[in-house]
């Protein structure tokens, strides 16, 4: 298999590995919207869902693992052809990093927290329910959401104009690209009306942004298995 394929590849395994798992949790946990239940009302939930949950979210976290290689050998493409171009695949690796450590807080934080919640007495349980705010916005609402979902955007908007200069792919897809990136970035208001009350916010926007993004990374995926280099030429 050629590095072009194999990157093909990877981008379009690496998005459905992040697809699927994703799928599951908004059918059996209910998520994202749980987040914006009562703190006691997502631990609990949380708890009943067990094992199988727990391992859900470790796929969650896990299975994205060949966007990291596709990233990279994605750069180390463009690069060849536009110079500069090293820095957006630092910052599209160092989101996706942060986004898994985001994730990983429910396989090795929230089970402990959620336990402790349903078995604890009031004092626990209170003192479960900050812990569980604490990791929350500080696992998920600042690494995860805020820092992964933002390099990824700033990536998505740098890889979309890397395609434009060589007129990589056609205009809908370079378009796409744009337009679930900039979908994508309404979603950090809703981060911000966590520590800004009242702040406007677009509730749709992340699961949108995101919805866009990955069906944007299958399509690049395979278009860049069928991709000739040699037509490839900066505009």
């Amino acid at each position: 298999m050629s590095t072009k394929n194999q990157t093909g590849w990877l981008l379009i395994v690496g998005a459905i590995g992040v697809i699927v798992p994703y799928t599951l949790l908004t059918v059996t946990f209910d998520y994202p919207a749980i987040l914006r239940q009562d703190t006691g009302v997502i631990l609990t939930n949380f708890y009943a869902g067990g094992a199988s949950l727990i391992l859900t979210w470790f796929a969650f976290a896990l299975l994205g693992l060949p966007l990291l290689v596709g990233y990279i050998q994605l750069g180390a493409f463009l690069e060849k052809r536009l110079p500069n171009t090293r820095w957006f695949t630092t910052l599209g690796v160092t989101g996706l990093i942060v986004q898994m450590i985001g994730l990983l807080r429910w396989v090795f934080v929230v089970p402990l927290l959620a336990h402790n919640y349903v078995h604890g007495n009031e004092l626990t349980r209170e003192a479960n329910k900050v812990g569980f705010q604490l990791i929350h916005q500080f696992g998920g609402v600042l690494l995860g959401e805020h820092l992964g979902q933002l390099f990824t955007v700033i990536w998505t908007l740098a890889i979309s104009y890397a395609f434009a200069q060589l007129t990589l792919f056609p205009k809908w897809v370079i378009g796409l690209g744009f337009v679930s990136a900039l979908v994508y970035l309404l979603a950090q208001l809703e981060l911000l009306a966590t520590v800004i009350p009242n702040l406007p916010m677009i509730e749709v926007a992340g699961f949108l942004g995101s919805t866009l993004w990955l069906i944007w990374l299958v399509i690049v995926g395979g278009m860049f298995q069928k991709m000739k280099t040699n037509s490839i030429t900066p505009t």
